[in-house]
């Protein structure tokens, strides 16, 4: 299905790396109130009736997907995991839910269906790469959970950092999390997940722009609303990225 895409142009800024995307654009109110405007419109178009993103033959997969954002955790904790096909790591289930769950990759691989697509991976920054990827449909790992009548958000919660300590994190809203395609992958072009592309574990939301695919998720929170200690509901939303960030 065709998607709808909006492209705001500021000037003539060079997207040259994400931490370099947020300029002194970002200041002016009149700017910043203009921006919102396709971001309210990709938010009622494109997350009503899940239009789906395209998907690629085998023969499109790019020979190496591009690292990018920040580099792997270096805690002893994810060394560990790591160097023991990845023993004791889990990802947790908490918040709004009737059944907060804790799981390890072997039941995520067991327990659910076993999805794949090849999507396009696109960056803010404008680059793109194709990419096979493999996992379970995040709204089956939520389903399995029960989210309460009043869960609004799904917030991921992620191991690595920007080098302050300030840990990535990301947020769709309900209807999202339900997209076909919006995968918690565990396998990239038939082999897990590469350290640099967020082992063992990463959101996979082909329908938006790349940063919303959050890597190195190991916790999953369900919540009413975006705000408190969830901020503007991303790592680069609280830098003024847009939040939907739909393609």
């Amino acid at each position: 299905m065709k998607r709808v895409t909006f492209i705001s142009i500021a000037g003539s800024t060079l997207l040259t790396g994400c931490s370099g995307f947020v300029t002194s654009l970002n200041d002016n109110a009149t700017v910043r109130k203009a921006l919102e405007v396709p971001e309210r419109l990709n938010t009622a178009l494109l997350s009503h009736g899940h239009p789906l993103a395209r998907e690629y033959a085998e023969s499109a997969i790019s020979p190496d997907f591009r690292q990018n954002g920040f580099d792997p955790p270096s805690s002893a904790e994810y060394g560990r995991w790591s160097a023991t096909g990845w023993a004791g790591y889990r990802l947790v289930v908490s918040g709004l839910v009737d059944s907060p769950r804790s799981y390890d990759l072997a039941a995520l691989r067991h327990k659910f269906p076993r999805r794949s697509q090849i999507t396009r991976h696109d960056c803010v920054e404008g680059w793109s790469v194709i990419g096979k990827w493999t996992g379970v449909r995040l709204t089956d790992v939520l389903q399995d959970c029960i989210p309460k009548p009043q869960a609004g958000f799904v917030v991921f919660h992620c191991l690595d950092d920007d080098g302050t300590a300030t840990r990535y994190y990301e947020s769709l809203n309900m209807e999202q999390a339900a997209h076909p395609q919006a995968l918690l992958a565990y396998e990239l072009n038939d082999r897990p997940v590469p350290l640099k592309n967020g082992a063992p574990l990463r959101l996979k939301v082909p329908t938006q722009l790349g940063y919303k695919s959050a890597k190195y998720v190991n916790h999953i929170e369900v919540v009413a609303r975006l705000g408190g200690h969830n901020g503007k509901g991303g790592y680069w939303e609280d830098r003024d990225y847009e939040w939907f960030a739909g393609i």
